[in-house]
């Protein structure tokens, strides 16, 4: 019995431990295998989900179906190679000098198994990506990415957009002067202008307008297509072909040319001559450098004209060549009714609509959001339906569609989808992100920065945090015109950003077959498939039951009458996987103790929600990087918040008592090493104890302080210097009459945006030295000396705020100061009975406000000196200020927006 044990041990048992052994040993193996081969998995998915959006309904569904089946199975991938990774790190922890102990031992067992598992799972992978597809899903195959082209109908579009006659165009005008303006001017060295826009702004059209002005006063000329693939050779074989045919020269047989010869052959053409040359359609930022080398600078008043949609090619063509470049907007209100009435009733109504068409006809035009192509595809569209108002109402609520079925429109979605084909990969979820927020919706760009990186969208850069990574994706998709910032920052930067609503179309579209994010509005049977992000937007109190969680890596909660603890708590348990979390705007007031169960998890927001505490769990969220508790009624943060080794963004304020509150934090705070982002904390709760931790904080690029007492001035300022890194300081004191005491600071190099609120015995002589300053917010300081004097020579500065700043009867901006200053406001001073404007003052000052000065009756010394100031806000001003600026005769012929607000009158 003993050999036959021996025997089984020797033939079966043995060489399964191997094999398993083997397994467990070859897992880091694998998992970079797998990880090499999502990307050109990825890769794949991109261009068949470009393929299937040209092709017909039956293979453009087949197509589909196995671009869900790869995603499904990159998902697997991310979570297996995740798993391998947390499990290796939390192993990693372990002391190897004490594995003989019981508990690390059962430890290791556990790490054991968890390896046998990842490698089964990527075994299984394997097995099922070449079930899907056995040839393209081979490895070796996957590098492939096919050939761009445009199907017929997009082809037929641009060849249209040339021959639409100037009479049928509306809103082109001011754009159109200004370009021949510049083609026409008397600069002699070649000028290259660009006309940017994004797809179906009219670029094409309107160039092509232009062109046909001027063309006649240049020796030659050209019109080249580039489109998203070229071949150089081949466009210069074009431009040479189009000089010859609009000079009736005898053609040269250049088909034999090499690239060397055909640059030589363009340049010693274009050398004595005045040309104009038209490049359509240009998607590359590097093909200017590529062509270049053949347009010579001859000083002969030539141009070349370019039609993009990204401002990075129009950008590109600054090193070499003088540039202008022309954003094209969309079309105002008015342009866009015209338009469409001049396409929907021209043949029937000459131009007019009827009464009865009028309030629906505007809810279509409304729909276009100011896009001439998706206005011209509307009124081509119902120009053949019936003149009936309950049908146009139905091809309303259904418009987008419509056009995409009609066979006399060119697809929208086709040629919007062009510029998300052309984005690189690292680009596509950043923008599909934008689905998940509502249509119409401002994003808060530092919220959608933040979001992106807990997603695990931004790929890490030498030198640069993540944040700045993310923030540089941001402007990628301004430049290529996907993205439409809503409001800027006074220094230029996106503030809140938005996409068009046809792309916001398109985006869901793309979300539904890529399987990027999944909606529930009502209780909804179970779905079928994986889900990795799931939007919520219902009023059901058990919207988690049918839910099936376990590969979901991001969950938002929007809104929502009612919210029930039981629904909440499944959260921990049945999503797992969650890496993001966000309850907006719902009446959430209760977070389950068991919220640390979601290890994994990187953001976390209960912003503008009834949360007035957090678990003592979060302490095991280990690898969270945001937490947003802004306008939520958390008073103190658990001691567990400071385990929180990589947290990088801490945003709180307390709102049940009112403006100005903070939050409590506890000893440890200065372990928070990785911050980056800590508003507000109430100073007073802990007093110069916490002040002087905050030392260690040496990674901080915004800092938000309040009820800030004077005798913390010398720790404060201590702290302050060693955070080198900063480039947002607000401090409030609380009462505003509290001194604030910031005289020791040292000028921080990177500070661009200064607020201080509290008493201030003097102006602090490190402010005046700040080289990166844009903004500076003075609120309470009740200064006597005229702050003007030491402020003025800021280079950098554009928005300056005195708010109850000074105490004094006179304010002077010195001659020449205040050189970079935009916006200036100056409120709250009682004392305050003249103000002086030196010559060549303010010379860039845009928008001016004067709110409650009550003893200044006489207009600002000096105004005239302010060339460029457009908008002029009097707020709560006395009546005889008020009557000095109406009747001024500067103001109204030099100030084109002058609002005058009586807050108590609402006037």
């Amino acid at each position: 019995m003993m050999e036959t044990a021996v025997s089984f041990v020797g033939d079966k048992l043995l060489p399964l431990l191997l094999k398993l052994v083997k397994a467990i040993n070859e897992v880091p193996k694998d998992v970079a295998e797998i990880t090499k081969e999502l990307q050109n998995i990825q890769d794949f998915i991109n261009e068949e989900d470009r393929r299937a959006g040209t092709e017909e309904h039956k293979t453009r569904d087949r197509r589909k179906e196995k671009v869900k089946q790869l995603k499904e199975q990159t998902f697997r991938i991310e979570d297996v190679t995740e798993d391998y990774m947390i499990n290796e790190e939390q192993h990693s922890h372990n002391d190897p000098g004490c594995a003989s102990l019981p508990c690390d031992t059962l430890e290791f067992i556990k790490a054991m198994i968890l390896r046998l598992q990842i490698s089964y799972e990527i075994q299984d992978i394997k097995l099922r990506l070449h079930e899907i597809d056995p040839i393209q899903t081979n490895p070796s195959s996957l590098n492939y990415i096919g050939i761009r082209s445009e199907n017929a109908k997009l082809h037929n579009l641009r060849r249209n957009a040339l021959y639409i006659e100037e009479d049928n165009v509306v809103g082109f005008e001011a754009p159109r002067d200004e370009l021949i303006g510049w083609l026409e001017e008397a600069r002699v060295e070649p000028t290259v202008i660009s006309v940017v826009g994004m797809g179906g702004q009219g670029k094409t059209t309107l160039a092509k307008i232009v062109f046909d002005k001027v063309i006649g006063k240049f020796d030659c000329y050209a019109w080249i297509t580039v489109s998203q693939v070229y071949d150089v050779e081949v466009l210069l074989k074009n431009v040479m072909n189009k000089l010859w045919e609009g000079t009736m020269e005898e053609p040269k047989d250049i088909s034999k040319m090499d690239k060397d010869m055909l640059f030589k052959e363009v340049r010693k053409y274009l050398e004595q001559k005045r040309y104009v040359i038209l490049f359509d359609d240009v998607w590359d930022k590097n093909f200017w450098n590529e062509i270049k080398f053949a347009l010579v600078a001859n000083k002969k008043r030539s141009r070349i004209l370019i039609t993009t949609r990204s401002n990075e090619v129009a950008k590109s063509c600054k090193v070499s060549f003088i540039t202008h470049s022309k954003n094209l907007l969309h079309l105002p209100q008015k342009e866009s009714w015209d338009l469409f009435c001049k396409k929907a009733f021209l043949n029937e109504l000459h131009g007019l609509c009827p009464k009865g068409l009028e309030n629906i006809s505007s809810k279509i035009v409304e729909k276009c959001n100011g896009l001439p192509l998706a206005i011209i595809a509307a009124g081509d569209l119902l120009a053949c339906k019936d003149k009936n108002s309950s049908e146009w109402k139905k091809l309303c609520e259904t418009l987008i569609s419509e056009l995409e079925k009609n066979p006399n429109s060119t697809g929208i979605t086709n040629i919007l989808g062009l510029s998300y084909d052309d984005c690189p990969y690292y680009l596509k979820p950043c923008f599909l992100y934008f689905g998940i927020y509502p249509e119409n919706c401002e994003v808060e760009s530092a919220t959608l920065i933040k979001q992106w990186v807990a997603e695990g969208f931004v790929r890490s850069e030498r030198d640069k945090t993540l944040e700045e990574v993310a923030e540089q994706y941001l402007r990628e998709l301004i430049y290529r015109n996907l993205v439409q910032v809503s409001s800027f920052s006074i220094d230029g930067k996106a503030k809140r950003c938005r996409v068009h609503d046809l792309l916001h179309k398109l985006i869901l579209t793309k979300i539904e077959d890529l399987s990027f994010c999944h909606f529930v509005k009502e209780e909804q049977p179970m779905f079928s498939g994986m889900i990795r992000r799931l939007k919520i937007e219902t009023n059901s109190k058990n919207f988690m039951v049918n839910i099936e969680g376990s590969h979901t890596r991001s969950l938002y909660i929007f809104g929502g009458k009612e919210l029930s603890e039981d629904s909440v708590k499944i959260i921990p348990t049945q999503f797992k996987l969650l890496k993001v979390l966000e309850f907006v705007h719902s009446p959430l007031a209760h977070v389950p103790e068991n919220l640390g169960n979601l290890i994994r998890l990187r953001y976390l927001s209960f912003r503008k929600t009834n949360v007035e505490s957090l678990p003592n769990s979060i302490g095991n969220l280990q690898f969270l990087e945001t937490l947003d508790l802004r306008q939520t009624r958390v008073r103190q943060m658990p001691k567990e918040i400071n385990k929180l080794k990589k947290l990088r963004h801490l945003l709180a304020n307390h709102t049940s008592w009112g403006f100005g509150n903070g939050i409590q934090m506890m000893e440890g705070v200065g372990d928070l090493v990785c911050l980056q982002t800590l508003r507000q904390v109430e100073t007073d709760y802990r007093g110069e104890e916490l002040v002087k931790e905050l030392e260690k904080l040496r990674q901080l690029r915004l800092l938000g302080l309040i009820n800030v007492k004077q005798e913390y001035g010398t720790s404060l300022c201590s702290s302050i210097n060693e955070m080198q890194h900063l480039e947002k300081l607000y401090i409030d004191a609380i009462p505003f009459d509290e001194v604030i005491d910031l005289c020791s600071i040292s000028p921080l190099p990177l500070l661009q945006k200064l607020r201080l609120r509290g008493k201030l015995i003097r102006m602090p002589k490190w402010i005046p030295r700040l080289e990166n300053l844009v903004r500076l917010s003075l609120i309470s300081s009740k200064l006597i000396r005229d702050p003007l004097e030491s402020l003025a020579d800021m280079q950098n500065l554009l928005y300056l705020s005195l708010d109850s700043a000074y105490e004094g009867e006179s304010l002077v901006f010195p001659d020449g100061g205040f050189k970079t200053l935009k916006k200036l406001s100056l409120r709250h001073m009682d004392g305050l009975d003249s103000i002086k404007v030196g010559e060549g003052a303010l010379p860039s000052l845009k928008e001016l406000m004067l709110d409650y000065i009550p003893q200044l009756n006489d207009v600002p010394c000096g105004i005239e000196n302010l060339g460029m100031l457009g908008i002029f806000h009097i707020v709560n001003m006395p009546e005889e200020f008020r009557e000095s600026i109406r009747e001024d005769q500067w103001i109204k012929n030099h100030v084109r927006q002058v609002y005058i607000i009586d807050s108590v009158r609402q006037n």
